[in-house]
């Protein structure tokens, strides 16, 4: 027992070394600290007017963002400082999943209400959203589920059910309390998540759609029928089947519930190749609700045009694939699978965001990743690629 704690003092003591620095993985931070400050830029360009609509000045986004980047970037270097093994501990995960469990139940009783979803915490001039950290805290928890000697050996034997049922249900929990927030968008990128780290796990194809499956049963059967005592359906119903209606015929509800989408379409179409120049959209201008959070990528197409997105999503795409690269190399099935979980939060993520701007899909309310305005956004965000660094640097020591 001696031994074991002067092995972890002397661990933890070597993680919050400054010498830990030289295994800090650039193809993951130099993207990141680019996106950040374009981010920045971009959300100071598409707030200023909305900011002096709402009788502050054009600059309190600005300094709003540039506060979140910079603490998210404190996160990023906690998270990369911290020693390896919090990482896989199960007692902090099981603390972070019933803090996140009762702040998700505390909001049916006095979340705060914005866009149609009950999933804020207002705390001063700050609001925090729960349901992002959920992402996070579910990667660990399905990565320490997925790789405990008992499960592997039931994938291999066939009794892949017996071992999961624990963790499909505690998914199910969190998933369940945020769908009935509602919060589509969150349930869906979460429950993605849990598939393909199911599927990354030896599960099959079939057998991840089996866990999947109860994943919704359990939602249905235990989440449900709070539901419908504490939210207010009649309301959700009414929002939900407005978003919904102006996806099919945009142009049809234009001054409705369609106004978003078509005027989205109007700033990809006024941006073309090059853009209008920084700072000189039309569509912020009180014609395009949250230009600076769910529409960031509209006002960024119309001002930086096609060129400018498409280096965003270069950007982006380098993260992602240097994250499946460093899970696809390691020999550790955790660190594998917990990569291959925050891969998929900022493709999904990105996918959906990026799907509402253009039409593909209906507007759900999810950020893209470092570019929208937003603090619980930017700081679950964070934590996970401070996390997959940390890995990073753990997989560099153990190749020497």
């Amino acid at each position: 027992m001696r031994n074991w704690l002067l092995s972890k003092v002397l661990e933890t003591k070597d993680a919050f070394s400054f010498k830990k620095l030289k295994d800090l993985d650039y193809w993951l931070i130099i993207p990141y600290l680019i996106l950040c400050g374009i981010g920045v830029v971009m959300v100071y360009s598409a707030s200023s007017n909305v900011a002096v609509q709402m009788g502050s000045t054009p600059i309190s986004y600005l300094f709003k963002q540039l506060f979140f980047v910079l603490i998210g970037m404190c996160i990023v270097l906690f998270m990369f400082m911290i020693p390896y093994y919090f990482l896989k501990s199960g007692k902090i995960i099981f603390i972070l999943y019933l803090a996140l469990a009762g702040a998700l139940l505390g909001l049916l009783f006095v979340g705060q209400t914005i866009n149609g979803a009950a999933g804020w915490f207002h705390l001063g001039p700050f609001s925090i959203q729960p349901a992002e950290f959920v992402k996070v805290v579910l990667i660990l928890l399905m990565g320490r589920a997925l790789t405990m000697a008992d499960v592997t050996e039931d994938i291999v034997d066939g009794h892949w059910w017996r071992s999961m049922w624990v963790p499909v249900i505690m998914s199910a929990v969190l998933i369940g309390l945020v769908f009935i927030q509602p919060d589509m968008g969150s349930a869906v990128i979460i429950s993605t998540i849990v598939f393909i780290m199911c599927l990354s796990s030896g599960y099959s194809f079939v057998k991840s759609y089996w866990i999947l499956g109860g994943v919704a049963a359990a939602i249905v059967a235990v989440i449900f029928p709070i539901a419908l005592k504490l939210s207010e359906s009649g309301t959700v119903k009414s929002y939900k089947l407005a978003r919904l209606v102006a996806f099919v015929d945009p142009f049809g509800h234009a001054n409705g519930s369609g106004q978003q989408l078509v005027n989205s379409y109007y700033a990809l179409s006024n941006g073309g190749l090059f853009g209008v120049g920084l700072g000189n959209s039309i569509q912020k201008r009180g014609y395009l609700p949250e230009p600076n959070t769910d529409f960031i990528m509209a006002i960024t197409s119309e001002e930086l045009g096609l060129i400018g997105v498409v280096i965003i999503m270069i950007l982006l795409g380098i993260i992602i694939w240097q994250i499946i690269r460093i899970g696809i190399r390691s020999n550790d099935s955790f660190n594998t699978l917990v990569c291959y979980g925050v891969a998929t939060y900022f493709a999904v993520q990105a996918f959906i965001n990026v799907g509402g701007v253009i039409g593909w899909l209906p507007i759900t309310g999810v950020t893209f990743p470092f570019i929208s305005y937003g603090g619980s956004s930017m700081f679950s965000l964070t934590l996970s690629l401070g996390i997959v660094l940390n890995i990073s640097a753990q997989e560099r020591r153990k190749r020497g």
